[in-house]
């Protein structure tokens, strides 16, 4: 069974599960050297004071054992770099080194994402077309944005398929929304980000609509980048790697542990594209601090697998996407484990 099929599989097997919130230093490696940077990806900013209450978030793999071992995410193994053929600016074919690795992937090369054309409009969350509209509009700006600078360093890029419903549906990995929670989620197995608008809009169940929390979309379009940022760790071989370690590792906090650090940096890129949109989308200084107190709403909760990440660091990675705005910044795996915890 191929790493998308094994991945799409445990997807589906969790969404099942009420689960929280989503889900850079970097050595990059030149064609011709090798240049190694201290570890300035870790985030220093000061998060706000965690309120009391959560929404719920997305699916994700989360293996399980019974081992007691805790293995250290930052002493893994890095996978070997794959050849992937681009173009030189003759068109004539060159062979590129592609780094699918956590620490050293070649996405960290990648660097800003532009600042592209992306409006918004007069949206409201409350109604489906609309929602759906603006989710597959912002969609294609992802790509447009993602697909660039991915291109640019011989990563093959093509977008994420979407299936958007006002109310429930089956995906590839699952049901969306899950029962009990409200969450959009990202398959693997067919490159799909699946969602429910009055969902994330207005909850289910027990668990808190996005809506709920921040009325402007906004907040469930930044909730839209971070599954986008789940397909640029697909494509990217990211997702491949962080797999193979989570079936490597012997205990079940080590599994959470690579987990956390995987929607953390989704969360990361979705700060990223944010800001790349914020004058044309456009984001007003108002709703920029709307979107980091939002982030500071959700996150790992007492009583529930911390697979997630805390809520003040979720605060703290999508700020750091939104004010550093380079992909090597978003590099969790070279963080310091208190930052991803």
């Amino acid at each position: 069974m191929g790493a998308g099929a094994i991945l799409g599989t445990v997807f589906g097997s969790m969404a099942a599960l009420f689960v929280l919130i989503v889900v850079g230093a970097a050595m990059i490696d030149g064609a011709q050297e090798s240049r190694t940077t201290t570890p300035i990806a870790i985030p220093t900013l000061s998060p706000y004071d965690e309120p009391t209450r959560r929404p719920d978030r997305d699916p994700s793999a989360r293996p399980t054992t019974d081992s007691s071992s805790d293995p250290s995410p930052e002493s893994t193994p890095e996978s070997t770099p794959e050849p992937s053929p681009t173009r030189s600016q003759d068109d004539s074919p060159v062979q590129v080194t592609v780094n699918r690795s956590l620490k050293n992937n070649t996405v960290y090369r990648a660097g800003a994402l532009p600042r592209l054309r992306c409006q918004a409009g007069n949206v409201s969350i409350h109604s489906h077309s609309q929602l759906k509209s603006l989710i597959l509009r912002t969609g294609r700006c992802m790509g447009n944005a993602w697909g660039q600078i991915l291109r640019k360093q011989g990563i093959p890029f093509s977008p994420p398929n979407y299936a958007i419903v006002a109310g429930r549906g089956r995906g590839a990995c699952g049901d969306y929304p899950a029962a009990g929670s409200m969450v959009p989620y990202y398959c693997p197995r067919n490159n799909t980000i699946y969602a429910s608008t009055t969902a994330m809009a207005k909850g289910n169940g027990n668990a808190r609509g996005y809506g709920q929390i921040i009325s402007w979309h906004g907040g469930i379009i930044s909730m839209m980048a971070h599954e986008y940022g789940h397909h640029v760790q697909n494509v990217t071989g990211l997702m491949d790697s962080w797999w193979a370690q989570t079936i490597d590792s012997s205990s079940r906090s080590g599994k959470l542990a690579l987990n956390r650090r995987m929607e953390l940096q989704a969360t990361c890129f979705g700060g990223m594209w944010m800001r790349s949109v914020a004058g044309t989308y456009p984001v007003t200084s108002a709703n920029r601090g709307n979107l980091f107190w939002f982030y500071s709403q959700v996150g790992d909760y007492p009583g529930f697998p911390r697979d997630h990440g805390s809520r003040t660091n979720n605060n703290r990675w999508f700020r750091q996407g939104w004010l550093k705005s380079q992909a090597y910044q978003c590099n969790t795996w070279m963080a310091a484990s208190s930052t991803t915890s």
